[in-house]
């Protein structure tokens, strides 16, 4: 069977997307949240498994799956649909290149600007010159430069992009065991290369790395076997995935080590299929009662919010998170474990929030945030 009427859809808001955006922005805010707290959740290794530890690793090893997420988004929201490569690229590329490079400069000067004013709690740059600067940018924008580690995320998006338009042929051309003959394949890199280290003799550079979480975000929304539609079978992926992440990290993990798979380990790739499959599954879920109603009202509402504002999240957490940390670290403030973490989510999502909310109310403005 055929996906060419895929795109001739009407085009409508899905909540089930929304709420994996949300989850996606979450994960990774808390993923970097617990990496960090590394050295704090090191220190609470034992030979047996222990709550502490258990609880920071979760976080740190169950939570790689925020990028996953987002690259299975775009393969569901975009694959198998028709559209040239210039309406594609014309409008995807323009929507990530202007956020980066908007936010790259704007918390750029911000940095600097406390560096300044307050040369005890920051330091970033040694001498401000013409070449010192430019050196400085530069890192910005090539993930080097302190508070801007995740903006790799841009760089790794942008090639999916460019190679999208082809797979995207392909499968609006194609029935959906070929996209299940590329899964396994691709399952089967995730393995060997991304999970046990050791690649197969065979050259499988055609079906490793992102584009596979894009086919499989594409695939598990359109497929139609009974497996899938079974509500418990993804809470099983998700307990299997998380299991084998938290467990395989404990064992490879020390008292001055911390250890967590590649993000496109096959235990990622079992945990964020139940997660998709859960998200799905449940997707029409409503509330009966009046209360409940108003209840899934604002749920609804705060989760629309999150969706619609994760990629300017994505691009801004991580410098004000660690200028949170630094300004912690100098009121020596920097201490607890359990608290520190929760104190960090939230400073973190609260002021990425509220600065994404005020921002999008600017005209002009609102357009270069990485709001949609």
């Amino acid at each position: 069977m055929s996906n060419l009427n895929v795109g001739k859809r009407k085009s409508k808001r899905i909540f089930y997307f929304d709420a994996l955006r949300a989850l996606a922005i979450l994960a990774v805010i808390m993923f970097h949240v617990s990496k960090r707290l590394s050295t704090l959740i090191i220190s609470t290794y034992t030979p047996t498994i222990n709550l502490q530890w258990l609880f920071g690793d979760f976080f740190f090893a169950g939570m790689i799956i925020g990028v996953d997420l987002f690259l299975m988004l775009s393969g569901a929201l975009s694959m198998g649909r028709e559209w040239t490569i210039r309406s594609f690229l014309g409008k995807r590329i323009p929507r990530i290149v202007e956020p980066f490079l908007f936010w790259g400069f704007i918390l750029g000067i911000v940095i600097l600007l406390i560096q300044i004013y307050f040369p005890n709690v920051l330091h970033v740059i040694d001498v401000f010159n013409i070449q010192s600067l430019g050196n400085y940018f530069v890192g910005i924008y090539t993930s080097k430069t302190f508070g801007f580690g995740q903006y790799w995320f841009f760089w790794m998006i942008l090639g999916t992009y460019l190679i999208m338009p082809i797979f995207n042929k392909w499968l609006l051309h194609s029935d959906l065991k070929e996209a299940e003959y590329f899964l396994v394949i691709w399952l089967a890199t995730c393995f060997f290369t991304s999970t046990i280290n050791h690649p197969l003799p065979i050259k499988l550079n055609y079906f490793t790395g992102p584009i596979g979480m894009v086919v499989l975000g594409y695939y598990l929304r359109h497929t139609k076997r009974k497996i899938f539609s079974n509500k418990w079978f993804p809470i099983l992926l998700i307990l299997i995935g998380l299991f084998c992440l938290i467990y395989g990290s404990f064992l490879n993990s020390s008292d001055h080590s911390l250890f967590k798979f590649d993000r496109y380990s096959i235990f990622n790739a079992i945990e964020v299929t139940g997660i998709f499959l859960l998200f799905r599954n449940f997707s029409g879920f409503t509330f009966n009662s009046e209360k409940l109603s108003m209840v899934g009202g604002v749920f609804r509402k705060g989760i629309f919010s999150i969706a619609k504002y994760s990629y300017g999240f994505y691009l801004i957490h991580q410098a004000i998170m660690d200028i949170t940390i630094k300004v912690m670290q100098y009121n020596h403030s920097f201490i607890g474990y359990g608290s520190l973490f929760l104190k960090l989510f939230l400073i973190t999502l609260v002021i990425s929030w509220a600065l994404m909310a005020v921002l999008n109310r600017i005209p002009y403005v609102n357009r270069v945030i990485g709001a949609k």
